[in-house]
């Protein structure tokens, strides 16, 4: 009977819900954006055009791996158990990581699936892959080092001793920190250890030279203690080589950069950032005095790379960290070295002065107060030479946890806008404020945004194939960082994007200023093309579609205009930017922060103001056509004795919640008029009718004011007879003209109940949420079956209520799926979309009436087949003269799988298959221009035997290449010294003759 009586109350005379079941009531959950923790790894593979991104475990998420390609490509791979990425590696066609937990993960990037996983002997300390080999070498804690056989997915007998404590039997064990194949020379590796480095030859199994950094006694050294008169020995960080093995840098915890001349193990130069030299005892630098040597403490080096410009002689190291910790910017840092001069030819002066005198010190910016903890370089196409060969851009990972892409090596700000996937936008910088919005999918495909941008970096993979609703709208997010940048995409509905652009509005530059950019609130109408923008300091920013007449031009603007005045923003328009979103106007009302927005499809904007005041915008001129204080038009709520001696000694402030725009007939009238309903913190809720002058514009007035019982969270005008959303669109205020009349209610939600009234001040039918309270809510469509109110709860469950007799059809739990501490921010869209806060940096799309369907695994593909590794470089022919052994990749296989290595699968695979040939055929009888079956008749066994036999040979017939290319070699320099000395001979000869031939012809 209740029921009964709010229908009639609200003016609702049809059951709007009669189609819904509680059966139907159910939630999905179908997409993810964003990153569920912190950042902990990146990397990048140029051949397949992947980047692969790794979380950490903490209390917002466990550890995972995102791999993303072009578009809206994602593929998400978790760990067996739960753990932190540490270190990211690809590897042909899979992808190989390493967890806090010191297990070795292979995932496929061809199948999606983890292959293996494995747990060594020893923690993790160091890993290393390359393209050209199936092995994972694994550094541990106890300083050996062991190989994973990646494509038979098990572990090598190879292993490579603690290289150290054979160089000095009393050192302790100290752990591998880092490994490095030579970038010409895949037989020669690179070991780092605390102590020092090592090169390693695989050919001849030894250790070659040993490289171990000490600073006498009166040299500054990398932390400038001058004054120190002991003997040290800085602990190595890291070890990487020159791009064409000429040189081995290594890295010490006092932020020293050590050359060596891996030949002979000689110091070439000892340095840090700005100094040289730092080595010799009494040498004071050439760019600070030496009281700035003595007080500068220096930070470590967080990571280094040694890169290339396309000829690998032209080199130049890129640092993070190394600063003087009195330094207020850590931004990157480049040194450029210019060209390698010719080891062969240049003296040891010479090849000194190149490290100590670079070509030039570049600075790559970064954010004021942030430190760059890590990088990843995006070379242009090969994977090799550690991937720092020919880079065009740089992804920094900031001590935050956010992400920076710079261009390389200007170190211009890459905007991640079309360039990366969006749930990498979401930390690139952080998201303060976000919004959901329905645009019709004729309109949005029209929206695509065209600005001037570099190459693209991420091509790779396709998406999985989805079906595509045309007649539903688009569930298009807004999404505001914290460099005041604004972003709008369209999340989907689980089904295929047509439009996938992302549309990037620059905020600052249309507000004038760089700092105090905090967006608190936004408003987009699709149909108009046309987005609002309000700020924590006070002032709202309209942007309109349309092009860029100053493309290319950065045209100089005026300061702002006053209080409460309009500002012609048109001119603030990025120069870079040809078609999209363009500044169109500025509104200051300097009464606090935005509080409430609202921007219409037919020309109007309302905000609201956290200090009391309402300022509604028509976009026709555009001007204010109404401003006013909240307690103008809002009388006092009468309640107790108690609460009126409350008010009497100070009323509380009282500002706008939740604006809406809609076309209605109003209580008491015999027309429709467009109507602005606006609700306060305190439980007010006014209306205000906006009607057409006899001059052409338009006014607004009061209508009338409904107090509802709490803060009003959600306003919904909808049809009483049908259900329809009654919002005001283009259409319905056309019809105004005709004589259209629509008989509306408003659905008010506050967090401790619900009101169907007729607008502007009739009561209307009112339902509590008894023992919780709610944080979002809105009017839901299901097609074909009817309309609901759909709200989220603090208990942790989403609801549907019917209409008009809020009855309540279903329940389901999520807060297993969402962040309650933010579920207020959470916002349901008609359809049902729910986008809800799974973290710090993590939204999830839900769908309340949907089939309790859980987050399915993603359909892209991120594997091209096409995309072909390429062959590896190697020595020179000097270096071949010279007497270097080339290791070939298949050589490498045999000296690291050795004879016994067993078959791959595919082997396997094929093998089995030849086995099914051959019962077949042998079942159905030999037919004409078969193989006989004496031919196929071979077991595993004979198989297997046979395959041992060719690699023995192989391994025998590599030795004998290997010893013949020695005895070459060998034979090559003899020959070489015959023939020199036969010609000093020869010029000796001929001197002593021409000698003899002059004196006889002096005495005849």
């Amino acid at each position: 009977m209740a029921h009964f009586l709010r229908g009639k109350q609200a003016g609702v005379q049809n059951d709007l819900s009669a189609g819904l079941d509680p059966e139907l009531f159910a939630v999905d959950d179908f997409a993810r954006y964003g990153i569920n923790s912190q950042i902990s790894a990146i990397a990048y593979d140029p051949v397949q055009s992947l980047l692969a991104v790794g979380t950490s475990d903490t209390q917002f998420g466990s550890g995972q791996i995102y791999v993303f390609g072009q578009r809206r490509v994602s593929v998400v791979f978790n760990f067996p158990r739960k753990a932190s990425a540490r270190f990211i590696q690809f590897c042909a066609d899979k992808l190989i990581t390493v967890d806090s937990k010191s297990d070795i993960c292979i995932f496929s990037l061809a199948t999606k699936t983890l292959l293996v996983s494995y747990a060594p002997p020893s923690l993790v300390s160091a890993l290393l892959t390359d393209p050209s080999l199936d092995y994972a070498f694994i550094g541990l804690q106890n300083g050996d080092i062991i190989a994973y056989d990646l494509d038979r997915e098990s572990l090598t007998p190879f292993r490579i001793p603690n290289l150290w404590k054979e160089h000095n039997p009393r050192s302790r064990l100290y752990p591998v920190v880092s490994l490095a194949f030579a970038p010409r020379d895949i037989g020669k590796l690179l070991v780092g250890y605390p102590e020092g480095a090592v090169t390693f030859s695989f050919k001849q199994n030894v250790a070659q030279k040993y490289f171990e950094y000490e600073i006498p006694p009166g040299a500054p050294g990398g932390d400038s203690e001058a004054m120190s008169q002991e003997l040290r020995r800085p602990k190595l960080t890291k070890a990487i080589w020159h791009p064409t093995n000429t040189f081995i840098l290594t890295v010490h915890e006092d932020s020293s950069l050590v050359v060596w001349d891996p030949k002979d193990g000689r110091l070439v130069m000892a340095r840090t950032i700005h100094d040289a030299d730092i080595n010799v005892p009494g040498a004071t630098s050439q760019r600070r005095s030496s009281q700035q040597i003595l007080t500068s403490a220096k930070e470590p080096i967080h990571q280094i790379a040694w890169c290339a410009k396309e000829n690998p002689d032209d080199t130049g190291l890129l640092i993070a960290g190394g600063h003087s910790t009195t330094e207020a910017n850590k931004d990157l840092t480049f040194i450029d070295l210019g060209p390698t001069p010719n080891y062969q030819t240049s003296s040891w002066q010479v090849l000194s002065r190149h490290f100590e005198s670079p070509k030039r010190h570049m600075t790559l910016p970064v954010p004021p107060g942030a430190d760059v903890v890590d990088f990843c370089l995006i070379p242009r196409s090969s994977p090799y030479f550690a991937g720092a060969h020919d880079p065009i851009a740089i992804i920094a990972l900031l001590s935050s946890g956010e992400l920076l892409t710079m261009s390389f090596p200007s170190g211009h700000p890459i905007s991640p806008t079309n360039m990366l996937h969006v749930s990498l936008s979401f930390v690139h910088p952080f998201v303060n404020k976000i919004s959901l919005t329905p645009v019709d999918r004729s309109p949005w495909l029209g929206l695509k945004e065209r600005r001037s941008q570099g190459p693209k970096f991420l091509i790779g993979g396709a998406e999985g194939k989805k079906n595509l609703k045309r007649f539903e709208d688009r569930t298009i997010v807004s999404t505001a960082h914290a460099d005041g940048t604004i972003r709008i995409w369209d999340a989907g509905h689980d089904d295929e994007i047509e439009n996938g652009e992302v549309i990037q509005v620059d905020l600052a530059r249309a507000v004038g200023r760089v700092q105090d950019v905090e967006v608190t609130q936004m408003s987009m109408s699709g149909a108009a093309g046309e987005l609002s923008v309000g700020l924590k300091s006070g002032e709202v920013a309209i942007f309109r579609w349309g092009r860029n007449k100053n493309f290319g031009r950065d045209i100089p603007t005026g300061p702002n205009a006053g209080p409460g005045e309009l500002t012609d923003i048109t001119l603030r328009t990025d120069p870079t930017l040809k078609d999209g979103l363009l500044p169109l106007t500025l509104l200051d009302m300097q009464q606090g922060p935005v509080t409430a927005l609202k921007h219409s499809d037919v020309g109007f904007v309302c905000a609201g103001f956290e200090g009391g005041s309402l300022a509604l915008i028509d976009l026709r001129g555009p001007a204010v056509i109404y401003s006013a204080q909240i307690s103008d038009f809002v009388k006092a709520n009468k309640r107790s004795s108690i609460r009126k001696s409350r008010t009497q000694e100070g009323s509380p402030a009282e500002w706008p919640t939740c604006i809406e725009f809609g076309v209605l007939t109003l209580d008491g009238e015999d027309y429709s008029s467009i109507c602005c309903f606006v609700g306060t913190n305190r439980g007010n809720l006014a209306t205000f009718k906006i009607l057409p002058s006899s001059t052409g514009a338009y006014t607004a007035a009061l209508a009338g004011v409904t107090s509802l019982d709490d803060k009003v969270i959600s306003i919904n005008p909808i049809d009483a007879d049908k259900g329809d959303p009654a919002l005001a669109t283009g259409k319905a205020v056309a019809g105004l003209r005709t004589g259209f009349k629509l008989n509306g209610v408003v659905v008010a939600v506050t967090p401790s109940g619900c009101r169907i009234f007729k607008p502007a001040t009739s009561k209307g039918a009112y339902k509590s949420w008894d023992d919780f309270l709610c944080d979002s809510a809105a009017v839901v469509k299901t097609e074909g079956r009817g309309y609901s109110l759909v709200g989220l709860f603090g208990d942790g469950n989403v609801r549907a209520y019917a209409l008009p007799s809020l009855k309540e059809i279903g329940c389901s739990r999520i807060d297993h799926l969402v962040d309650m501490r933010r579920l207020s921010e959470a916002l349901i869209s008609p359809t049902g979309n729910i986008l809800a806060w799974i973290g710090p940096s993590e939204v999830g799309l839900l769908r309340a009436w949907g089939a309790g369907i859980g987050l399915q695994p993603s359909a892209d593909q991120l594997f091209n087949e096409q995309a072909l590794i390429p062959s590896r470089p190697t020595i020179s022919n000097l270096q071949w003269i010279a007497g270097t052994q080339y290791v070939s990749p298949a050589d490498m296989d045999i000296l690291i799988g050795g004879p016994d290595r067993p078959p791959s699968k595919r082997m396997l695979e094929q093998m089995r298959m030849d086995e099914q040939e051959r019962r077949k055929a042998a079942r159905e009888g030999q037919r004409p221009g078969q193989p006989s079956a004496q031919t196929n008749d071979q077991g595993y066994l004979s198989y297997m035997s046979r395959q041992v036999q060719e690699r023995t040979e192989r391994l025998n017939i590599m030795g004998d290449s290997m010893d013949r290319l020695e005895e070459n070699s060998s034979s090559f320099a003899n020959d070489v010294n015959k023939y020199v000395q036969s010609q000093k001979r020869k010029m000796f000869l001929g001197g002593e003759s021409f000698k003899l031939m002059t004196i006889c012809y002096a005495c005849g």
